[in-house]
């Protein structure tokens, strides 16, 4: 009797673990295959898309047809280094490898896009036709600083002072230690100069954190300003794809091969600095915007749990359940 007990508790078990297996399957081919959840990380896609937001992908689609002229996807890193092992690939690829990052569709295979600089502005052409871009940011990009100054400066110091253990540090050093953590701790933020830093419609914006010249004036990058080639050039050499990090490309896309820009050209590392994206590499098309908060974290509960109160100062009711375009 006791024997039995135990072999119809083995069978549960087993049962019980094969179903649990089954389950994780099926998640995993339909997150897979099916559909994504998103968070934006970064500003590239402003005013698209706001840092703290979370959207729905579709990558079901993408299993039939190939993307288009304007969507927004979402693909790999295109500089991360894969495994030569090939389970070890798959595991990178399917499961846990690459950041995602989002960007938009402005070529696709065959296609001939041209960067360009026209009466002191970036412009774009595709197969000979000049691309009007209406997503494209508007507005002007403000330096600020992700967190009190005060704070940063405190945590530099104490940097500081456990990196020397006592001996007197090279002022140069320390001086250029200081600006790169400076730099680490600050980034560019899309600004409405109609309005007060308290009244902004994307980011909460403090006036204590805007980062300022050596005149007191704020920092900013205005839309529209040209990310200018560094060998002096007005128009790109189109004898030979070619790309630099500037808003002055020329590509003939092979099969197989995007182009793709974020929205906020002035904050976006795209295409202008790596070249063509692999379709292999796409794995979905973002369709809708489920909620926006305005925030650094990569879990909303952790945020809710640090600034109870805050956080929901912080969520931008207008911009939830939005279909992309």
């Amino acid at each position: 009797m006791t024997h039995n007990k135990h072999h119809k508790k083995q069978q549960s078990w087993l049962a019980s673990i094969t179903e649990f297996c089954f389950l994780l399957l099926i998640v995993f081919l339909i997150r897979t295959f099916g559909f994504g959840l998103y968070q934006v990380p970064t500003g590239s896609m402003e005013t698209t898309m706001l840092v703290g937001e979370r959207f729905f992908a579709d990558k079901f689609s993408y299993n039939f047809r190939k993307p288009r002229h304007g969507e927004i996807i979402a693909f790999n890193d295109p500089s991360f280094k894969y495994s030569t092992n090939s389970f070890k690939w798959l595991f990178e690829h399917y499961v846990w490898g690459p950041s995602n990052w989002t960007k938009r569709v402005i070529g696709v295979p065959g296609d001939v896009i041209r960067g360009v600089i026209e009466d002191g502005k970036p412009v774009v052409y595709r197969n000979g036709e000049k691309l009007s871009e209406p997503h494209i940011n508007a507005y002007p990009l403000i330096h600020v600083y992700r967190q009190d100054p005060a704070d940063i400066y405190e945590q530099i110091e104490s940097e500081i002072q456990k990196a020397s253990r006592g001996y007197r540090l090279n002022k140069s050093d320390v001086d250029l230690y200081i600006e790169h953590r400076l730099q680490q701790e600050s980034t560019w933020r899309s600004y409405d100069s109609s309005v007060a830093y308290d009244q902004q419609p994307f980011y909460d914006l403090h006036e204590n954190r805007i980062v300022r010249d050596k005149q007191g004036n704020s920092e900013l990058l205005v839309s529209g300003t040209p990310l200018p080639s560094k060998n002096g050039k007005t128009v790109p050499d189109e004898t030979v794809n070619n790309w630099n990090g500037s808003d002055l490309f020329y590509i003939k896309l092979a099969e197989d091969e995007y182009w793709c820009m974020g929205d906020n050209r002035l904050g976006s590392h795209d295409c202008r600095f790596f070249g063509p994206i692999k379709g292999k590499e796409i794995h979905g098309r973002i369709v809708f915007r489920i909620w926006s908060v305005d925030s650094d974290e990569s879990w909303w509960i952790v945020d809710l749990m640090k600034h109870p109160i805050n956080f929901w100062q912080r969520v931008r009711w207008s911009r939830f359940f939005h279909v992309m375009h």
